[in-house]
């Protein structure tokens, strides 16, 4: 798969995310831009917590990449209100 479907994948993945934690969270999306941002930052984060949980591990495919990156991005959201409350 060319370099340039993988951008693409990762930037529709992150804006699905990042308004999914947007409706989880606070009730709406955080603007095209910031769904990305917040899906992506999430995924990254999601993934580093399966592979840091015991006998966790994200599935291949893009639901699961979706579903990794929607927790991820859940507990990011949660650790950032911690901090600046």
């Amino acid at each position: 798969m060319p370099a340039l479907w993988k951008l693409l994948i990762w930037i529709v993945i992150g804006g699905a995310a990042g308004w999914l934690t947007g409706v989880i969270v606070k009730g709406k999306g955080y603007g095209c831009l910031g769904n990305v941002v917040v899906g992506i930052i999430g995924s990254v984060v999601g993934g580093w917590l399966f592979q840091v949980i015991p006998g966790v591990r994200p599935l291949p495919g893009l639901i699961c990449s979706l579903i990794t990156a929607v927790i991820g991005a859940v507990v990011l959201i949660a650790v950032l209100r911690l901090l600046t409350e």
